[in-house]
């Protein structure tokens, strides 16, 4: 039996989404712009398109808990499937915990190979503990092999101006910051968390 044309074009984006990992369920056309939280409708229908992903672009999504930092990621990442990008999302406690493991299991090559290679990269829920001198390491392998070859969505509850005392080494830092800042669009949410927001039968709403 031969398969619709719709269902054989939906196949491979239903498996691109499916190795991604995605924290949410999270669709662009979704995105709520009536909260008060300096999301801004242009910005994010531009980054939508995907072109910033095409040119290699990465983009930095700070602001407090709650108000839709991986969400948003997300949904740029779901959209980066229906695009053809291959996706991956990690929290970055458990990935750098996974790197940790792998060191001495014999999979640290093939992990940072497999980073190295996803066009868009979701490291979530970066901060606010500094690191330790392997988890710098490994944060500087990955930005540096991705570095004006892929795409890195980085989402964070601490400001950027303080992410060099996460690092907590001023030359890896500026190494690596310098890396990630460079050609990176910047989406500052603020407000309050908007999990606070929802109530227990609602249906539910963008958040993270």
């Amino acid at each position: 039996m031969r398969k619709s044309p719709l269902l054989g074009s939906i196949a491979p984006v239903l498996t691109r989404a499916r190795a991604a990992k995605l924290r949410y369920d999270a669709q662009i056309e979704n995105a709520d712009f009536r909260a008060a939280r300096g999301l801004d409708r242009n910005l994010l229908m531009a980054l939508a398109g995907c072109d910033w992903i095409r040119k290699h672009h990465s983009l930095l999504i700070t602001g407090p808990a709650g108000v839709g930092k991986s969400w948003l990621a997300c949904a740029l990442g779901h959209k980066a499937c229906r695009e053809d990008f291959s996706v991956a999302y990690h929290r970055v406690p458990r990935l750098f915990a996974t790197l940790a493991l792998a060191r001495g299991d014999g999979r640290y090559g093939r992990i940072l190979k497999s980073l190295a290679k996803t066009d868009l990269l979701i490291l979530d829920d970066w901060g606010p503990e500094k690191l330790n001198d392997d988890q710098r390491r490994d944060l500087l392998e990955i930005i540096e092999d991705r570095y004006e070859r892929r795409s890195t969505i980085v989402t964070s509850q601490v400001p950027l101006d303080r992410w060099w005392e996460i690092i907590a080494n001023p030359t890896l830092a500026d190494a690596i910051l310098d890396r990630l800042v460079h050609n990176a669009y910047r989406i500052d949410l603020t407000g309050e968390s908007m999990r606070k927001q929802r109530s227990p039968i609602a249906p539910e709403t963008p958040y993270a």
